[in-house]
């Protein structure tokens, strides 16, 4: 008898969608709202906000203090760290909404550091390292490590995403 992983959501959290794969754990003060889809194997950690058209891929790391909003789409194996914050709105304004949200779409292994700011409408490729509080204007190639405000490269990791120190 196969028995599928449960799916942990802490009581403090509020989740309102219903697609969300196993093994996925979702801590305290977490809001998910209707129709966003998260993966397999997922950790979730407090203080989080995930807007209804966010797609998470499996074993995504989102840590504390982040906001998903409306367009942003997350590949597999990401790494998100803590209070990195993402734009969906080139020309905000108050109460004055698009017809629709940018995507923005994070690639496979993609990691990106504490702090970090990504405007709305950006492709941040596979395996790509953002840093500590970069500041990313503009789409980043797959295996690129991008520092500073604006966000430049800096070095290109080897084909498993690791920085190559020779």
């Amino acid at each position: 008898m196969n028995i599928a992983p449960a799916i942990f959501i802490h009581h403090l959290a509020d989740v309102n969608t219903t697609s969300i794969g196993n093994k996925t754990r979702i801590w305290q003060f977490v809001v998910i709202l209707d129709g966003a889809q998260i993966g397999t194997d997922c950790n979730i950690c407090s203080h989080v906000l995930i807007e209804s058209d966010v797609i998470i891929g499996d074993r995504v790391t989102i840590k504390s203090g982040v906001q998903l909003w409306d367009g942003l789409r997350v590949s597999d194996d990401v790494f998100i760290g803590p209070n990195a914050t993402f734009t969906n709105d080139k020309f905000p304004r108050s109460k004055h909404f698009p017809y629709s949200f940018l995507n923005t779409n994070i690639h496979n292994g993609a990691s990106i550091g504490a702090g970090a700011v990504i405007l709305p409408g950006i492709t941040i490729g596979k395996n790509a390292m953002i840093g500590a509080g970069a500041v990313v204007t503009k789409d980043v190639p797959p295996f690129a490590l991008v520092i500073g405000n604006p966000a430049r490269i800096i070095k290109i990791l080897d084909d498993k995403g690791k920085i190559n120190e020779h």
